[in-house]
């Protein structure tokens, strides 16, 4: 299970690594419990937007197994 609501991390105006410690530590925390399915859904999902705001038409993607 995908932990939607775990609060985003409040990053520093000047970007430091602690900012990069706390988005790893706020992904952690969203996907421990999630099963491979969730996660490649998920970021299926999150892709295929990505794509469309890009406005990319010819974006072949890879079936796995």
């Amino acid at each position: 299970m995908i932990h939607y609501d775990i609060p985003e991390p409040k990053l520093s105006e000047n970007f430091t690594i602690d900012d990069i410690h706390k988005i790893r530590y706020w992904n952690y925390e969203r996907f421990k419990d999630a099963t491979t399915q969730e996660r490649m859904e998920y970021y299926r999902t999150h892709t295929d937007e990505t794509i469309k705001q890009l406005g990319l038409t010819n974006i072949k993607r890879l079936e796995t197994v």
